[in-house]
């Protein structure tokens, strides 16, 4: 089981659009759409998403995110009736970009907080970059051609999510988190570009041969 993650929309196209965008990161997490009014108008429903959340939550709980400030409270009310409103939460942030990172950390296997955490975690402001860090590198040329968009930095995170290091991405002047997937993309490293990737701890090396095995395959693309 993994913790589910339902989307609160006014719109029924946008629920559903971003629930098939994050589901693409995560086939094997439950993911819900609840936008709109049962008739297919705008606003938000109560009983759909109160409905979405049940079937969302297999028993690790359930993460939610909203577009607009009503949809927040129509999600609080849906967590306050829930059976266990203990195993679900709401989280304040870009319905997007959070449901994709929320995506990715239940995917890896992270509980209710770790997802949240996730969800809530605030697209990286690059500066100046710092000194790279200790530890193995590898430089490696981005095969696919539009290098690490969306999926491929989700994959990237999930192949690295059970190791014991410290992952560092280096591009252009910037530097991201290999465990992050918003700060990944935040690197905008296309297809023939050249990223340097360091890791420390005792999985480094293993970090380094999983990413480079990614990178060989094009991601799978």
């Amino acid at each position: 089981m993994t913790v589910g993650l339902v989307i609160v929309s006014h719109s029924v196209r946008l629920a559903e659009g971003v629930a098939e965008l994050a589901g693409q990161m995560a086939p094997d997490v439950t993911i819900r759409a609840a936008g709109g009014m049962e008739d297919g108008t705008l606003g938000t429903d109560f009983d759909k998403v109160l409905t979405a959340l049940e079937r969302a939550d297999s028993g690790d709980g359930a993460v939610l995110l909203y577009d607009l400030g009503s949809a927040r409270m129509i999600a609080d009310l849906a967590v306050e009736s829930h059976g266990n409103p203990l195993n679900a939460t709401v989280v304040d942030a870009p319905v997007v970009e959070g449901a994709v990172a929320a995506a990715v950390a239940a995917q890896g296997g992270g509980d209710l907080a770790a997802v949240a955490r996730a969800a809530g975690e605030r697209p990286p402001e690059f500066g100046e970059q710092a000194a790279p860090a200790d530890g193995e590198s590898v430089e490696m040329v981005l095969r696919n051609e539009v290098g690490l968009h969306a999926r491929p930095a989700a994959l990237l995170v999930r192949t690295i999510a059970s190791l014991k290091a410290d992952v560092t991405v280096y591009h252009n002047g910037q530097q991201a988190d290999a465990r992050s997937v918003l700060a990944l993309m935040g690197l905008s490293a296309r297809g023939g570009d050249t990223i340097k990737v360091v890791a420390d701890g005792p999985d480094a090396a293993e970090a380094l041969r999983r990413i480079g095995k990614l990178v060989e395959i094009e991601f799978e693309e």
